[in-house]
């Protein structure tokens, strides 16, 4: 084969990578759109949600995990120290209130809120490792800022105040678990990422009773855990096979799915304020993933 030949055959192989990647970061976001329909559908509390989710969904991803490793050797340290354990108990207290905040406030409002957590994480890094943030993300930072004050602040005076407040520091949590993901480069993350859930799982036996779950919300439970798992595992895929800018306009998706299956399973409509605020941090995301592309050439 001529180099002509080897050239254009390597361009397809790269074409349908980018497609499948395309199609798996968009398939895992309509699995993550999931989590706050089924959150709400199940009457169980708070505790009993995260003890079942952590637990079932941490043994799928692990299983995974042991079977696309199976051929690689073990050499890498498994032992967490007190780097894996902090990364645990930060994920863990993350958790614990993404699933909180959809107990208690619209489903829109927590999606909007979280998909702030890239531009937290970046600020973070400058405040407390004084990483250099590019001037585009300080910009799209302060944009989704507006956004979520304009969302929680029309919770003031409601019942879902306090749903918004928990969503926010959920949105922190998740900003400092990936900032410690890179602090903590050597620790391994997925043990981290099980460590976290199986807290959850101990714990949750002081504050309820995690057995006492009606059939119905055992199935739904289930089904919450291979959601969460299945989405873990194609967006791991999908970003392998993309630019990070891409995965990043890619998962921005989530927000719309998820104030759409609201709607559609819960009939939850949040109010114009939340349509508003999401609308800003959307603008944020997308012209961020925008620029990032124009800056590795790919627009």
């Amino acid at each position: 084969m001529g180099m002509t030949g080897l050239v254009a055959v390597t361009g397809r192989f790269e074409n349908r990578e980018q497609t499948l990647g395309i199609c798996l970061v968009l398939a895992s976001t309509v699995a993550f759109s999931l989590s706050g329909v089924l959150t709400k559908a199940i009457e169980s509390d708070t505790w009993s949600v995260a003890c079942w989710r952590g637990l079932l969904g941490a043994i799928l991803v692990a299983a995974y995990v042991y079977w696309q490793n199976r051929t690689v050797p073990q050499n890498t340290s498994m032992r967490l120290g007190w780097r894996g354990w902090l990364l645990a108990s930060v994920g863990s207290l993350a958790s614990l209130a993404f699933i909180a905040s959809f107990k208690l406030t619209y489903v829109a409002n927590v999606a909007i809120i979280y998909a702030t957590v890239p531009f937290a994480a970046a600020l973070l890094e400058w405040l407390f490792l004084r990483q250099k943030v590019r001037k585009t993300t300080m910009i799209a930072a302060a944009l989704s800022s507006v956004g979520v004050v304009v969302v929680v602040g029309a919770g003031v005076g409601s019942i879902n105040l306090l749903g918004d407040f928990v969503a926010v520091l959920m949105m922190l949590g998740n900003a400092l678990y990936m900032v410690l993901i890179r602090v903590f480069s050597k620790t391994p993350v997925i043990l981290a990422g099980a460590a976290s859930a199986f807290q959850l799982f101990v714990i949750g036996w002081f504050f309820t009773s995690p057995l006492n779950v009606s059939l119905r919300d055992a199935a739904l439970l289930t089904l919450f855990a291979i959601a969460f798992a299945v989405a873990v595992v194609l967006w791991t895929e999908g970003t392998k096979r993309i630019a990070a800018a891409e995965s990043g306009l890619l998962g921005s998706a989530e927000v719309p799915l998820a104030i759409l299956m609201a709607w559609m399973f819960l009939s939850e409509l949040p109010p114009t304020a939340s349509f508003a605020g999401g609308g800003i941090v959307l603008c944020a995301v997308f012209w961020h993933a925008i620029r990032d592309a124009q800056q590795s050439g790919k627009v």
